[in-house]
């Protein structure tokens, strides 16, 4: 197999939305398709998990952008090294906490997400500590400040880092 800098217009890939999120005031909520109701199966016994959904706010302008500034304190970043909107392939990634899992109405209840209204979701996994947190993770100095931990219900929209 070689690596190579593939171009837009030699290779595609499909996916698919499985759901959407849905905010409300008192929380969100991530809303499943109906024909994807059976993949919920056994989730409810999961206290948070990992959401892939598409930053559908982006324009082929955000994806071409390659560093950012973030809105605290850190030197411009390559889009790699944040978590911010702009990035070749607008794909995000949250941790959110469960409070429910209604299989009879497709839908997780959530705390929060720092998705919009209406993101599209690609893919949800149970939060599993042995696959993912690292005992001793390295972050770089400008970020060696921020919290330790995840806050218990989640990050919110345009939530900094305290």
């Amino acid at each position: 197999m070689s690596i190579q800098d593939p171009s837009p217009e030699r290779v595609c890939h499909t996916v698919y939305e499985i759901g959407c999120v849905e905010r409300g005031v008192a929380g969100a909520r991530l809303h499943i398709f109906d024909e994807h109701r059976d993949c919920l199966r056994n989730l409810d016994g999961f206290g948070h998990a990992e959401v892939l959904w598409w930053f559908s706010d982006c324009d082929d302008e955000l994806r071409r952008k390659k560093t950012v500034d973030p809105p605290f304190e850190a030197p411009t970043l390559g889009v790699f090294a944040s978590h911010a909107r702009p990035r070749p392939n607008p794909i995000a990634l949250s941790t959110v906490a469960i409070r429910t899992v209604d299989l009879d109405n497709s839908v997780i209840e959530i705390g929060a997400i720092d998705a919009l209204d209406g993101s599209p979701l690609l893919d949800v996994k149970p939060y599993m500590p042995h696959y993912s947190r690292v005992e001793s993770p390295t972050v770089p100095d400008w970020a060696s400040r921020w919290p330790s931990w995840m806050p218990e219900d989640g990050i919110e929209l345009d939530a900094p880092p305290e």
